[in-house]
């Protein structure tokens, strides 16, 4: 039988007696409880000292070095959770007790701390978990990082947005919170990180692999930057990966290489009778350097005095709060009611790519925690409309002139909330935002809002020429700078050869 004490508030006194009563309801149960088929004999008397002493022993204990942090109690909801002190960890089972007179002391370091975590920082550092690695790799990366104090800073700065969120996820799915300084090595904790390879956010996701997390990538939002959406995908990835392999080391290769590659190199070394750890594998430079680059930030964040560096402080609560939209609104509105910016809206809430927010698309928004309460209450007070935008899904192709002409807007303020480049053709099922009717109240439809496409084509004009004697189609084709299938493929031409003086040529340009 285990207690387990709730550490973050003070127990009022009445509750304090309770669990007095509790403990020793307990011993009673202890001693007077056995296994099925165990015989025991008659059970001991126990004094008021034993009961003290097992009491103590009933406390808390502190993780052996390399377990994995307590966790804190599930989130009632999406939003981050107000609690700040995980839960300690379960006492083990009591063993024989001891002997009448005799005193039953824990030993000093095997007792938990009864303190809450400082900060954010002092709560990662006690779910450490991962075996460390020794050499030049790591040295060589701590003292990359020490080198650049502003660099560090900046991180530390912009993962105080995060960081309450995704330790309360990996404590309560019980994975080692060395896990929620990957950011620092994926993105430098920027949400609006894109890669030369196009993976994106905080997590660094690629297209494919977010679509098969169910992270949706649409006109409208890239849930690759999702700040909840994409933490959970990345973390039912690292758990899926590590299921796998059954090393961390392991699963963070295959998290930046792939897990096919690194499901490869394994199976080289093992056919050539070698070991199959993360050092001993052949992989890329940046794979090799991967967990080094995470177990030197680790280090720093363990003990950055050590580094002569200084963490900015980070406190041990939530930063957001989830706030469900029921209707269309423009992000102007939303950042207005809520008090902030709206640079400090889209740093958490950076999916979103439009200047409104679809209620049928993305349901739920974060503000900063006390933020969304003044959000609340001022919207139930606002008066007029709350969206001024809409979406439009073009019935055949169309230029962006045509368009404009049908919404009543001007080319150019079109393409710019579009993103459309110039002498470009809109195509057939694409989706535009466009500026929304005052007479309209519609909501953009889930359909629309969680599917919404632009396709584009280059625009041509067309210029129709004569070919004069002498002229040939390589000849056409090098002057107006277009290819020679091209050319043909415009006139029905069969054959390069069938050319002649006079002939009406159609040619198409950008």
């Amino acid at each position: 039988m285990l207690l387990r004490f709730n550490l973050q508030r003070p127990l009022p006194r009445a509750a304090t007696i309770g669990v007095g009563v509790a403990v020793s309801l307990l011993l009673s149960a202890c001693v007077t409880t056995q296994p099925r088929g165990v015989s025991t004999g008659p059970a001991p008397v126990i004094s008021s000292q034993d009961i003290g002493a097992v009491a103590s022993a009933a406390l808390p204990v502190a993780p052996a070095p390399g377990d994995i942090a307590p966790t804190l109690q599930p989130a009632t909801s999406g939003a981050a959770t107000a609690s700040a002190a995980p839960a300690l960890t379960p006492a083990p089972t009591m063993g024989p007790l001891t002997p009448i007179g005799t005193a039953a002391v824990m030993p000093p370091e095997s007792v938990a701390t009864i303190a809450p975590p400082q900060n954010m920082w002092d709560r990662i550092r006690r779910g450490f978990a991962m075996t460390d690695i020794d050499g030049d790799l790591v040295e060589g990366r701590i003292n990359w990082y020490a080198s650049k104090p502003d660099y560090i800073q900046r991180m530390s700065e912009r993962s105080a947005r995060y960081l309450f969120y995704i330790v309360e996820e990996l404590e309560r799915r019980h994975m080692p919170t060395e896990l929620a300084l990957l950011p620092f090595i994926e993105s430098a904790f920027n949400p609006g990180a894109v890669s030369r390879t196009k993976a994106v956010g905080i997590w660094q996701f690629m297209p494919k692999t977010g679509r098969a997390f169910d992270l949706r990538q649409n006109s409208f939002r890239d849930e690759r930057q999702d700040i909840v959406a994409s933490t959970n995908a990345a973390l039912d990835y690292l758990e899926s990966l590590h299921a796998q392999f059954g090393d961390w080391h392991l699963a963070l290769a295959a998290y930046n290489w792939g897990q096919g590659n690194v499901r490869r190199a394994i199976a080289r070394n093992k056919k050539a009778g070698k070991p199959a750890g993360y050092l001993d594998l052949r992989m890329p430079a940046e794979t090799r350097l991967y967990v080094p680059k995470l177990q030197a930030v680790e280090q720093i964040i363990r003990n950055p005095g050590a580094y002569g560096l200084t963490l900015p402080e980070v406190p041990n609560h939530p930063f957001f709060d989830s706030v469900r939209i029921e209707r269309d609104i423009d992000v102007a509105l939303v950042a207005k009611l809520s008090g902030i910016s709206e640079t400090d809206f889209r740093n958490l809430n950076p999916a979103l790519r439009q200047p409104v927010i679809l209620s049928n698309g993305t349901p739920e928004i974060l503000l900063p925690w006390d933020n969304a309460t003044e959000f609340k209450m001022r919207l139930e007070g606002h008066r007029g409309p709350l969206a001024s935008w809409t979406a439009w899904v073009a019935k055949r192709n169309y230029t962006t002139t045509q368009i404009a002409k049908l919404v009543g807007m001007t080319e150019a303020e079109l393409r710019q909330v579009n993103s459309i480049p110039p002498r470009m053709l809109v195509r057939r099922g694409s989706t535009l935002l466009v500026r929304k009717q005052k007479e309209s109240t519609a909501d953009v439809p889930a359909k629309i809002a969680d599917n919404a496409q632009l396709a584009l084509a280059p625009q041509f004009s067309k210029l129709k020429i004569k070919v004069r004697p002498g002229q040939t189609l390589s000849g056409i084709a090098n002057q107006h700078g277009v290819s020679i299938a091209a050319l043909m493929k415009w006139n029905n031409l069969k054959s390069p050869r069938s050319l002649r003086a006079g002939q009406s040529l159609i040619v198409k340009i950008r």
